[in-house]
């Protein structure tokens, strides 16, 4: 049975791997992103019925009308975070969890934020059977942040907005990047947000698909 888990374990992260030189010929990735996607199973993320998808460049739904990102939008935003040298990162929108296990081979410290309690229960099994220790989970209006552990050196958010909310800047470490997936003009776009004192300096990268930001918490 052991050997079997081994097994399993051993084929999941080939796919990992795969998946990673995939994403690699269309969009260049850094050594440590390469190396974060090839070590997180997607399969694990991916509702059953889907499974056979999980390797594949496609966003998949999840229960209570939300999506999995494609994983080349997991690498392209994990890629605007600049993580180098970065510790923490605070995540708002965990929804399956992938983007923040992704995360969790690059930081020391993922604090992440999900606003349906369901899907964070579900994240959280995940993290758990794969042995992921360095991801903090809230029950939480992602909107709101999370002021206890800031600042954080790099904040992302896993769902778009006509702009991200201007206090989340003060949970921002000085120097720190932001990364939003901004409305615009019928369109989203991950942007980047450089804090520089009372200064946000602003950079657009690429366009993106994502579900908005929405208020409140739902049980």
């Amino acid at each position: 049975m052991i050997r079997q888990h081994l097994k399993n374990n051993s084929l999941h992260l080939h796919k990992s791997q795969k998946l990673a030189e995939e994403i690699n010929k269309v969009f260049p990735l850094s050594e440590e992103v390469m190396e974060a996607i090839s070590k997180t199973e997607r399969e694990i993320f991916v509702p059953q019925g889907f499974r056979h998808h999980a390797y594949k460049l496609d966003a998949l739904p999840l229960s209570a009308n939300q999506w999995i990102s494609s994983p080349l939008t997991v690498a392209k935003m994990s890629e605007a975070l600049s993580p180098k040298g970065a510790d923490s990162v605070l995540e708002i929108g965990c929804g399956s969890g992938y983007q923040a296990a992704v995360l969790s081979h690059i930081f020391r410290r993922v604090f992440t934020i999900e606003r349906i309690e369901k899907l964070l229960i579900e994240a959280k099994a995940r993290f758990a059977k794969l042995n992921i220790t360095n991801i903090h989970t809230r029950f939480d209006d992602g909107n709101r942040g999370w002021k206890s552990y800031a600042p954080y050196d790099r904040i992302l958010f896993s769902a778009s907005a006509p702009t991200p909310p201007t206090h989340l800047f003060s949970q921002l470490k000085n120097g720190g990047i932001l990364v939003a997936p901004i409305d615009q003009g019928g369109k989203q776009i991950i942007t980047r947000f450089y804090k520089d004192g009372s200064n946000i300096k602003v950079e657009q990268l690429d366009e993106c698909k994502f579900v908005p930001v929405l208020e409140g918490v739902q049980k």
